[in-house]
């Protein structure tokens, strides 16, 4: 087993062999990075195998950055630069402030958390440029120049006054509230988060200037919880960084099977499968008029137990798609998000199981789910898996595959050209409804032309 340490990159869903002349050639794990590794293929998070001839790495949906043993495996996602920032931003309703050149991000030298990081950089320096937010605290003092309202009562009950201040009431403006602690913890998370020397720098002047009148608060997903309650129409500007906040918390450690807590991680993975659905969820929500869009809605009576044969009472399992479209009260369309490019890879049993169970629990004669996953590729097109009645093959329902094209996509987000803003409403009704065919030929036409008038 080889002692130097050794750096392997891949892209999502891609797999790192130990050939001869390979990074991971002749190398081993330790007993505890093996736990760790362990951990994480059982989770799906990122795949591990030991083998005679050294480690083999097989990449998810998660990317970003983390070290096991003498092994730094970093998983970047198959679309960087510009367009993978622009729909970041988009997803999470970050704001567009001056950050590097994005050609930067497309080199090894950065991970995925880098990104969020220089992000969450810059817009906490946006809010110190514009000055941070203060609150009026009830503060009970002596004061030797009063102010505010004098305590009569408590002056009334002392029995000798000595001192040279009256008791006062008043209410000074303070910047150590809530949601600047929990800023500055989220500054402190993020430097120990990037291994980027100019970015650690940043966040430690930062950290300095906002210290100077803010103690520093422990982190967590409650505490984070709670600051978000406090924001209203003063402090708006502080969700982006809580956002962002948010998301370098929880990409911190891995969970398994959803019941048996959280394993912290040896650096950073965060799970695309989670910024697919949030930007699928704003993109409709901003332009798939005349339809109602319910996020995890809760099919609550495709299954239930039989009450006379339920000694045990467990409640039924609910499945939760990603999205059901309601149109005219009734359910038009249910989609999960995918980030898997089903046009380049097999999908997956798992994955056509359950939206198989979401077609068959509609009622109706066009029972069908719907696939919506990421791709670059201009000629994907829908893919529809029929289910039969096994002995009289009658059909029962439809599965599709609908492809949406993330460049395409960001092109249109971009693009100010007000007819565009008709593109976007017929690409966010496509992915309910399928793609009008006579349609199809004319926005691909103004699509393309658009995109060599931005980059000319």
């Amino acid at each position: 087993m080889k002692s130097e340490q050794a750096v392997v990159t891949l892209r999502e869903w891609e797999i790192s062999r130990p050939d001869v002349g390979a990074p991971l050639a002749h190398y081993g794990l330790s007993d505890a990075a093996r736990k760790v590794a362990k951990q994480l293929t059982e989770a799906g998070t990122l795949e591990v195998l030991e083998l005679a001839r050294g480690l083999e790495i097989r990449a998810s949906s998660f990317v970003g950055r983390l070290t096991l043993g003498q092994v730094t495996i970093t998983v970047q996602p198959k679309l960087s630069g510009a367009p993978f920032i622009n729909l970041l931003r988009y997803a999470y309703g970050l704001r567009h402030l001056d950050l590097h050149e994005p050609v930067e991000y497309a080199t090894e030298k950065w991970a995925f958390q880098d990104l969020l990081v220089q992000q969450l950089a810059a817009e906490v320096a946006e809010l110190l440029a514009r000055g941070v937010h203060r609150e009026y605290n009830r503060t009970s003092t002596d004061l030797e120049s009063p102010r505010g309202r004098i305590e009569f009562g408590r002056l009334a009950r002392m029995t000798r006054w000595t001192g040279a201040g009256l008791p006062c009431i008043h209410y000074p403006r303070s910047d150590n509230t809530l949601l600047n602690q929990v800023v500055l913890g989220g500054l402190a998370h993020a430097r120990q988060v990037t291994s980027d020397v100019d970015l650690r720098a940043q966040l430690t002047r930062l950290i300095k200037t906002l210290s100077q009148t803010v103690s520093l608060k422990k982190l967590s997903i409650l505490v984070l919880n709670e600051a978000r309650q406090t924001i209203d129409r003063r402090t708006t500007a502080y969700e982006p960084a809580l956002v962002i906040i948010q998301l370098l918390l929880e990409a911190e450690g891995v969970s398994l099977d959803g019941e048996r807590g959280r394993v912290r991680l040896p650096g950073f993975l965060f799970d695309m499968n989670r910024f697919f659905q949030a930007l699928i969820s704003r993109f409709l929500h901003d332009h798939l008029a005349g339809c109602e869009i319910e996020d995890e809605y809760r099919l609550k009576e495709l299954f239930y137990y039989d009450p006379r044969l339920n000694p045990r009472r467990l409640r039924p399992p609910v499945l939760r798609p990603d999205f059901v479209i309601r149109r005219n009260q009734r359910t038009a369309a249910i989609l999960d998000a995918k980030y898997r490019d089903l046009w380049e890879n097999p999908l997956p049993r798992e994955m056509l199981y359950q939206l198989a169970l979401y077609a068959l629990g509609q009622g109706g004669d066009d029972r069908k789910s719907i696939i919506v996953y990421p791709t670059t590729d201009i000629n994907a097109s829908d893919q529809v898996i029929i289910l039969r009645e096994p002995r009289s093959g009658d059909l029962q329902a439809r599965v599709i595959l609908r492809p949406l094209d993330l460049l395409t996509l960001e092109l249109l987000l971009r693009s100010r050209d007000p007819q565009t803003i008709r593109e976007r409403e017929i690409l966010a009704r496509q992915l309910p409804f399928g793609r009008a065919k006579q349609n199809a030929s004319a926005s691909r036409q103004y699509i393309s032309a658009a995109a060599a008038q931005l980059d000319g």
